[in-house]
């Protein structure tokens, strides 16, 4: 878990250097962060939480390498997107991280029906987040079959990764992450997820049907998914009150995501519009929901999977170090967002660079810490 975390930080720094330099294709860049950082941190959390969720044991040694295949998948990727490789070689590391999802997803159904009682409903959202994933992926291969059919097979791969595997998969973590963070249960946590789950799905095929083919469909499902964030917003205001989230620099950077999330899609809808530009959404994406949400996650997973099992006193003196500055962070990465669609990207890049390296200070902080810290 540590590696696969470490390895994605790198990724993502890395990710916005290169932007900020000008160096790197695009495309190369982008899954840069994706491939190889998001997509097995992704990974990592669901084998972390299905046991919990299921109450069922720890996943064997086997499963618990799918990140890093994810992770030397993702280099391929983004060695063809570069031209260090051929390009050939996108489809069948498409095809092998189809078959990495498709066995991830037949864990968690077989730790769910072997739950004992009734398993959280968190585990549905994970499933739904992988289903987004590969069909992400088959759209990939999709290209290759219907080429005349190309752009409107990209951006059905974009929205199902952005909205699908990550937003669903976030969404499905949040409610049970953020009163772990706030050392407070939400008795409403697991109604809302069995409420929303058909709703946000649907909101997501939608938008990334609507975005490749009409855009009224990618409306409608904006509205459903904007609706089930909303309602996650006032249920923790509700729970918890807004004081108690900005408080602390892990709630805090959770709750910028959400919002940030929110923001996006109505980004989305003023691009549907022809009133704002993909690239812009697409950035103040990944500033003000992708960055915020990895940070504030690892901020409260990191200490519990470097020291597994009973709490111990390192492991909250490491959270509260990852905590240090969280509020900032929190900031800079929504005004970098708002910066994004505002047009001034590279004060937005570089606004969300600050927040990286704060976080980067922090992380170094908190490594430093050892077991035996009173």
């Amino acid at each position: 878990m540590l590696a696969t975390a470490g390895l994605t930080l790198l990724a993502l720094f890395a990710s916005v250097a290169l932007t900020l330099a000008g160096k790197g294709a695009p495309l190369a860049v982008t899954h840069l962060a994706f491939a190889v950082g998001i997509v097995p941190l992704i990974f990592a959390a669901m084998l972390h939480f299905v046991p919990v969720l299921t109450r069922t044991g720890n996943p064997g040694r086997g499963l618990r390498l799918l990140p890093t295949a994810a992770q030397i998948i993702g280099l391929l990727v983004v060695a063809a997107l570069q031209g260090l490789l051929p390009y050939w070689v996108l489809h069948p590391a498409a095809l092998s991280d189809l078959l990495l999802a498709l066995v991830l997803l037949s864990w968690i159904v077989v730790r769910a029906r072997a739950a004992l009682g009734r398993p959280h409903p968190g585990w549905r959202w994970y499933t739904a987040a992988l289903a987004c994933l590969i069909l992400a992926l088959a759209a990939v291969l999709g290209m290759l079959l219907w080429p005349q059919q190309w752009p409107a097979l990209r951006l059905f791969h974009l929205h199902l990764n952005t909205l699908g595997l990550v937003g669903l998969a976030a969404l499905g973590t949040l409610p049970v992450l953020l009163p772990t963070a706030c050392v407070r249960p939400d008795p409403a946590a697991g109604a809302w997820l069995g409420r929303w789950l058909w709703p946000a799905f649907s909101g997501v095929v939608l938008i990334a049907g609507g975005s490749a083919w009409h855009w009224t469909l990618a409306a409608a499902g904006s509205g459903l998914l904007l609706a089930a964030l909303l309602s996650l917003l006032w249920q923790w205001k509700r729970v918890f009150g807004w004081c108690l989230l900005l408080a602390d620099g892990v709630t805090c950077s959770l709750l910028a995501a959400t919002g940030g999330l929110a923001l996006t899609l109505i980004a989305g809808l003023a691009h549907g519009l022809g009133l704002m530009s993909a690239r812009l959404t697409l950035s103040a994406w990944v500033f003000g929901f992708l960055l915020p949400l990895v940070s504030g996650a690892l901020s409260q997973l990191l200490p519990v999977w470097r020291w597994p099992g009973p709490q111990l006193p390192a492991r909250l003196e490491m959270r509260c170090r990852l905590a240090v500055g969280g509020g900032w962070r929190a900031l800079l990465f929504f005004a970098a967002a708002a910066l994004a669609l505002a047009g001034f990207e590279r004060l937005a890049v570089a606004g969300a660079a600050a927040a990286l390296l704060l976080f980067a200070a922090a992380l170094l902080r908190a490594m430093r810490v050892r077991r035996m810290a009173r």
